[in-house]
């Protein structure tokens, strides 16, 4: 029932803030909580002295040792006493990782993640201390002047903030534009607007095919890794939803969410489509790198930076297909947590650096950049101006007024994303799609019904 009212106060402060303008004395909610570990995070005290850990999950060059050293050493400038040890973590053993060292009592000071593991995992769970002190009214006006959404991912069951998020993106896909060009494919996609109609898909599939193309794309569904891009390409073909608008139940058993699996699969028959159920998305990333499809499911701007090495042909950025021609694209809110190691000190050290990366003059801009994302305060302004990086980031950042719900903080989040590419591998085996979609959806129903009494 906690994590119900959660979810309603949160999509209603989200209505609220869009119509409220905020930080004119007014309270936001991190001031209502009666239950808070609150530490001011504005101290100028640089004696402060802890040995703190970071740990990241893949995001752009937050992996990245050498660079994250770096970034260490320059707090270090400012905050000689602190000591940050940095871990870098994957998406296949990253949350086993965690969850041990959580059993043994050694969970990291700071995680950047987004919050379906930051707020609906360990938050909700009570791992973790409120960062409400750190969203004071002018960061909660910032926020909503560029997406009021943000607010509600951040917020946990008890409605305090666990999040402090650092950036936001939204996921597309890409095309092979030269092979588009020569195919006669690219014509069906907007290219002022970067969108395509569900028609204009199946006529560019087509087109690929006449062409000699053998394999224009492969619908993976191998494991959870990318499966936003699946998401989003069954959802957008004939704009069904994920969940309702409270973020209670899940929805793709409607009409037009079937159809839109059914409609990959008869694609798939047709030949106009790949499948793989051995696969996720860095392999189906690899293959669009290497030509051997035309387009990925998986692309954003991270990816964008990451591929640029191993690709020598454009990759054209575009939305999912949608039969109306506007699409819903999925984000990504990646932030930082603190952990609630029992040590008042390392806590606060912990906010004092998660501040420096997010908020100072320098590098809260160069935090972003390195993410490889948009920054979700407007004060930041474009971050890419300037840079090698502002003509392929303005592909991108044209695609952001796209950006739809982020139905990933939902409770049962992570038993619908093993239930959602195990279907997939069903109905591209010749199982009943609607009886397949139906029983995929029962399923995620049945984890959020559990969690939503917990």
């Amino acid at each position: 029932m906690k994590k119900q009212m959660k979810i309603l106060c949160a999509c209603f402060l989200s209505v609220v803030l869009s119509i409220t303008t905020i930080g004119c004395g007014q309270k936001n909610s991190a001031d209502k909580s009666s239950k808070t570990d609150n530490i001011n995070t504005q101290t100028k005290d640089t004696d402060i002295s802890a040995d703190i850990s970071l740990w990241t999950f893949p995001l752009g060059t937050w992996a990245d040792k050498a660079t994250v050293s770096k970034v260490i050493k320059k707090f270090n400038e400012k905050y000689p006493n602190i000591n940050v040890e940095f871990k870098a973590l994957d998406y296949d053993t990253g949350d086993a990782v965690i969850e041990k060292a959580i059993k043994q009592k050694q969970a990291p000071d700071i995680v950047l993640e987004g919050p379906e593991r930051l707020v609906s995992n360990w938050g909700d769970n009570g791992y973790l201390i409120n960062l409400n002190d750190m969203w004071t009214d002018d960061v909660v006006s910032d926020v909503v002047k560029n997406n009021t959404s943000v607010l509600a991912a951040c917020i946990g069951s008890d409605g305090n903030y666990y999040e402090y998020p650092l950036c936001m993106n939204t996921h597309c896909m890409a095309v092979n534009k030269e092979l588009f060009e020569k195919s006669g494919a690219m014509k069906y996609i907007d290219q002022k607007k970067r969108t395509w109609t569900t028609e204009g898909f199946q006529k560019a599939l087509k087109a690929l095919k006449a062409y000699g193309v053998k394999k224009t794309g492969v619908v993976y569904c191998g494991g959870q890794g990318g499966d936003q891009g699946t998401r989003a390409l069954a959802m957008n073909l004939y704009s069904a939803k994920f969940t309702n608008g409270t973020y209670t139940q899940w929805t793709m058993d409607s009409s037009a969410g079937i159809s839109g699996i059914q409609q990959l699969v008869d694609w798939v028959n047709a030949g106009l489509l790949s499948y793989d159920p051995n696969i996720v998305a860095a392999d189906e990333l690899s293959m669009f790198a290497s030509k051997k499809v035309a387009m990925t499911f998986c692309w954003n701007a991270s990816n964008r930076v990451n591929y640029a090495s191993e690709i020598d042909f454009t990759p054209y950025a575009v939305a999912f297909p949608s039969d109306d021609g506007v699409p819903e694209l999925a984000g990504g809110l990646p932030g930082f947590c603190v952990f609630n190691n029992e040590d008042e000190n390392r806590q606060k050290a912990a906010k004092i650096f998660i501040s420096y990366l997010c908020n100072d003059s320098e590098q809260g801009a160069e935090s972003i950049r390195m993410s490889g994302f948009f920054p979700v305060k407007a004060s930041s302004g474009d971050v890419y101006k300037g840079t090698d990086n502002e003509k392929v980031m303005q592909e991108f950042s044209s695609m952001m007024k796209y950006l739809g719900d982020y139905y990933n903080v939902a409770p049962g989040w992570a038993e619908q994303r093993t239930a959602w590419w195990m279907m997939l591998q069903k109905v591209f085996a010749g199982k009943n799609v609607s009886q397949e979609v139906k029983a995929y959806t029962k399923t995620c129903n049945k984890a959020t019904d559990k969690a939503l009494k917990e």
